[in-house]
């Protein structure tokens, strides 16, 4: 059965490229509001959290103790391949299906909390619903993929950090929605966190399916402001790495290049692979905007920053310029 390829056309555009600003002042301005607010919230509050906070901290002490004593020893990138030779992030069939990966839980709704951010946190399920309207894509082909187990993400992921996401200030912070400090952690867990973690399946996956089909979308994912370590800026987990040592080892892929168009600095999977050879990381992002992560600068292959105010076509020349220089540089 041969299954069409998403297409446009003359009569019908995809879409139409407007003259528009690389980010809206009225974004950061929300996001910085936002972030003031969790500060001023964080304070208020900490009366009421601090009984939370140190159950999670001895939670976390026990934990640790017990995690530093393991049974063999084992260096950890034997670990990290063992991990991911047994994962079953790859195992979604999706040979009569079109290489376009969403599930339905990839949407963050709960009580209108999460409109507090300037991120759109159900937009992948508007790009599904309108690509399913205009023909270009049906339901029955979508392939939907599986959760993260916390053994894929301590691929990347330190068990510290994982712990930490048992807090619910944490997720808080990270999200920069501050009501999320005050949510017992299950509910957070259930209406945050899996959603992440069902995003980073997708994202895992989409590796495979472009190697065995020519091309792949996860319509959700891309969380790079998130390192093995250290969470930030809506992101909770670095799928971007998870998904390139999955490569590695199970696609036996040599070398990666990252592309990150997004308007901010993708600092996590720049953090994550800034001394390996066989990562190359091209960023075409704003320096005047969030996460202003200058460490993670100099691990940037080839950057190109972009100031607020660039038009549409501006930008699409600097990208056009980047672009035919990365076939030189990356060879």
């Amino acid at each position: 059965m041969t299954i069409p390829l998403l297409t446009l056309s003359h009569q019908q555009p995809f879409w139409k490229f407007r003259t528009h600003r690389v980010i809206a002042n009225t974004t950061e301005s929300t996001r910085n509001l936002c972030k003031s607010t969790l500060y001023l919230f964080l304070a208020l509050a900490t009366p009421f959290i601090a009984y939370r906070c140190f159950n999670s901290f001895t939670m976390f002490w026990s934990s640790s103790s017990s995690s530093s004593q393991p049974a063999t020893k084992i260096d950890a990138e034997s670990l990290r391949r063992q991990r991911i030779n047994s994962s079953k992030l790859y195992q979604p069939d999706a040979s009569s299906k079109v290489p376009v990966i969403y599930s339905s839980y990839y949407d963050i709704s709960f009580l209108g909390i999460e409109k507090l951010h300037p991120f759109d946190s159900s937009k992948w399920g508007r790009i599904c619903r309108f690509l399913m309207s205009e023909g270009y894509l049906e339901k029955k082909s979508i392939v939907d993929p599986l959760e993260a187990s916390r053994e894929d993400l301590l691929v990347v992921h330190t068990e510290a950090y994982l712990n930490s996401l048992n807090n619910s200030v944490n997720v808080a912070r990270i999200t920069e929605v501050p009501p999320v400090a005050m949510l017992p952690n299950w509910l957070v867990q259930m209406k945050v966190l899996y959603p992440f973690r069902r995003q980073v399946g997708g994202t895992v996956l989409a590796a495979k399916l472009a190697m065995d089909r020519g091309w792949a979308i996860n319509v959700g994912g891309g969380f790079h402001h998130c390192s093995g370590g250290r969470g930030g800026g809506f992101c909770a987990y670095a799928d971007i790495s998870l998904c390139i040592h999955f490569a590695f080892v199970r696609l036996n892929i040599s070398r990666v290049m990252i592309i990150d168009l997004d308007a901010h600095q993708g600092n996590g999977h720049e953090m994550d692979f800034g001394n390996d050879e066989r990562v190359y990381i091209l960023d075409m992002y704003n320096p005047g905007i969030y996460p202003f992560d200058m460490t993670a600068r100099n691990y940037i292959n080839q950057k190109v920053e972009v100031v607020t105010g660039t038009a549409t076509v501006d930008y699409l020349d600097q990208l056009d310029k980047a672009l035919a220089l990365l076939v030189t540089n990356a060879r």
